[in-house]
């Protein structure tokens, strides 16, 4: 797991963490028993703070996603992954297909993150607002 810090993004580092390990959880990339990277690893890679990265296994072992093994290290107890959203789905194909079509056509990056939240919050906002 290599986590990849935004300092311009206005997310704090530690829930970049938690946000970055709940997507590779969702995505199948990380599975029940799997060790994540230590403290000493990802300041290496990142240079922040160790207290930061401490502070995101926190929060995901509050959660009850990981669990701290004195002198071992920290492992996954459960996956958010669901075989339709996994990295190799079908789901997936078609969204990278999709992508790279708006890619060609012009579309950058912010443009796309913009219409895909737009389409996610007509999909799934009624469901939220208890309207679905």
């Amino acid at each position: 797991m290599d986590y990849r810090i935004d300092r311009n993004s206005g997310v704090a580092t530690y829930l970049q963490i938690v946000q970055q390990t709940k997507h590779a959880l969702r995505l199948g990339l990380l599975l029940s028993g799997d060790k994540l990277p230590t403290a000493k690893e990802v300041v290496a890679a990142t240079a922040i703070n160790p207290n930061t990265v401490l502070k995101a296994y926190r929060e995901l072992e509050r959660e009850g996603l990981v669990a701290p093994k004195p002198g071992l290290g920290t492992f996954v107890l459960r996956s958010l992954a669901r075989e339709e959203g996994t990295a190799d789905s079908p789901l997936r194909a078609e969204l990278a297909q999709w992508a790279a079509r708006a890619r060609r056509a012009g579309l950058g990056r912010e443009d796309v993150a913009a219409l895909v939240a737009s389409v996610v919050e007509q999909e799934f906002g009624a469901e939220q607002r208890g309207e679905g």
